[in-house]
């Protein structure tokens, strides 16, 4: 069976498609009634010359992919053209949102860099030069000076030039805080790993959504595309037969309002299109968003057999895990979520983290004990400034220790700290129990509404070789001229609404396919891409 934008569709059972003219003839012919040999010629000369073409998005829906550089095709240097797995990997790639979250486990690994250095030696180096404009004097007893007594003598302390330098190493020897900060800084580094890791899914969930709603948009622009082609060469023809005089103004006026009707719904149809292209273009971090093309087929798509598909349609299908959604039982569904999802880890790596933060809040009430050691340089002189002066007018001192500090009393402040910590810990704790419940009755329902999707499929898609089988049938009637074709125009628009509604129910399926891989942990792809790309870091 083909069909033809631009021209009646009317379908023999060799799949011809007869011409305008002579199924006119045949139907005045049956009809009895009589054409002069004048208005015969009128009326074929009237008659518009309609050609046939098959767009790149009519063959797209067929299945067939639009790869650039491909023999027979021409495809615009400027398009993007990509299949799904090449999506989801431009995605994990150059999106915004996973540079985000790779932003911060950086910040997570300068955290722990921060908290190693809470136990290991700290150097400090000071100095000073100072230009003695008036030293300071003071007054002393003149007797000191074999003076009377009585008398003060003005005494210079300092010299006009003064340095002074000094080393200091301090080195903690016990700091429970300090040790246990270490643990727990690497526990937000796991618990950053493991967002970047839940980001990552939620991402590729999101471009499989987009990418399944521009095939949709596409697949709905190409039946309706169809119907105003073939509404419109009825329309010719039907205002030819008028200017013949076989056909009443008001066929012509009937046929202008079905056009007039579907017109609009085509310029919504090519919106959604465009809208549906820009939200991909957008979760892939892509600048051209109006030349970006998918490939692959909800129409051509077959659910029951991979091997039935064509080379898009089975990447698009062999993406997800289909046992999930097809073959698995529930409880093996639910004991994969609960080991894979990603928010369920975070909230279990969460709770260990707040765990740590107890214990280092708790870890404030023992002693704390470094070894500190210092070395100092300093020197006078007078007149011009010599660098640290000469050999006579320099002194160094040295000196080491140990120093111990035991918090006795803070105004329990640290009760108080310590009971904030007890209580963020037994809410993360609250969290992951609700998280969990939540998780399975989440995963069950996606299961059901995949499954639904999945019989409503195959359901519509014994209709669609019904309505085809039926507008067969109306076609051949039709020529013969033993219906009408009204309904031989009824049958026609049941076939495409038929297709359609196959299209909505794989898009349906799918959709929930691609959640349920996000319920249960297993988006495919993240894993391997995510360690390769970090490997790389």
């Amino acid at each position: 069976m083909t069909m033809k934008a631009g021209s009646e569709t009317s379908i023999d059972l060799t799949g011809r498609a007869p011409s305008h003219a002579s199924r006119l003839m045949e139907r005045c012919t049956r009809s009895g009634a009589g054409i002069g040999v004048l208005g015969l010629l009128l009326f074929l000369l009237a008659l518009p010359v309609t050609t046939t073409a098959q767009t790149p998005q009519s063959a797209r829906a067929n299945g067939q992919g639009v790869v650039a550089g491909s023999p027979g095709q021409e495809a615009p240097s400027e398009s993007v053209i990509l299949t799904m797995r090449g999506a989801v990997q431009t995605a994990l790639r150059q999106s915004l949102d996973i540079q985000d979250a790779y932003l911060a486990l950086e910040e997570a690994n300068e955290r722990v860099a921060e908290a190693w250095s809470g136990v290991m030696p700290t150097v400090d180096f000071t100095g000073s030069y100072t230009r003695n404009i008036a030293p300071a004097v003071s007054f002393l007893p003149a007797e000191f000076f074999g003076g009377e007594e009585g008398e003060y003598r003005k005494v210079q302390f300092g010299l006009d030039n003064a340095w002074a330098s000094s080393f200091v190493l301090d080195q903690p020897l016990f700091e429970a805080r300090a040790f246990i900060g270490v643990g727990a800084a690497s526990r937000y580094k796991g618990l950053q790993e493991e967002m970047l890791r839940g980001r990552a899914q939620n991402l590729v969930t999101r471009v499989r959504l987009a990418y399944y709603a521009l095939l949709l948009a596409q697949e709905e622009s190409r039946l309706i595309t169809e119907s105003v082609d073939r509404v419109r060469g009825s329309l010719e023809e039907t205002e030819a037969m008028n200017r013949a005089g076989i056909a009443a103004d008001y066929d012509v006026l009937r046929r202008q309002v079905e056009l007039a009707n579907l017109v609009p719904n085509l310029r919504r149809a090519e919106n959604a299109v465009r809208q549906s292209r820009r939200q991909l273009a957008i979760e892939l971090n892509l600048e051209d968003m109006e030349e970006l093309q998918v490939t692959g087929s909800l129409a051509a798509m077959n659910l029951e057999s991979l091997e039935g598909n064509n080379e898009a349609n089975r990447e698009i299908l062999s993406l997800g895990r289909l046992d999930l959604a097809l073959t698995s039982g529930m409880d093996e569904v639910l004991s994969v979520a609960m080991e894979g999802r990603s928010d369920l880890k975070q909230l279990e790596l969460t709770e260990k983290l707040r765990t740590a933060e107890l214990k280092a809040e708790q870890a404030e009430y023992f002693p704390k004990i470094s070894l500190f050691a210092n070395y100092s340089i300093n020197a006078q002189q007078n007149g011009s400034p010599i660098f640290f002066g000469h050999g006579n007018s320099r002194a160094t001192s040295k000196w080491v220790g140990v120093s111990i500090t035991l918090p006795l009393f803070t105004g329990l402040r640290r009760d108080a700290k310590i009971d904030q910590k007890r209580a963020l810990l037994n809410q993360a704790r609250n969290q992951s129990l609700l998280a969990r419940i939540q998780a399975e009755g989440q995963v069950k329902s996606t299961r059901e509404q995949a499954e639904e999707a999945l019989d409503r499929a195959r359901g519509q898609q014994l209709a669609v070789t019904q309505a085809r089988r039926g507008f067969e049938i109306a076609s051949a009637q039709y020529r013969e001229g033993l219906s009408s074709e009204l309904e031989q125009r009824d049958a026609e628009v049941a076939l495409r609404q038929s297709e359609f509604n196959y299209a909505q129910a794989v898009y349906d399926f799918l959709v929930f396919q691609a959640q349920l891989d996000e319920a249960v942990g297993a988006v495919p792809m993240v894993d391997d891409l995510l360690n390769g790309q970090l490997a790389g870091r």
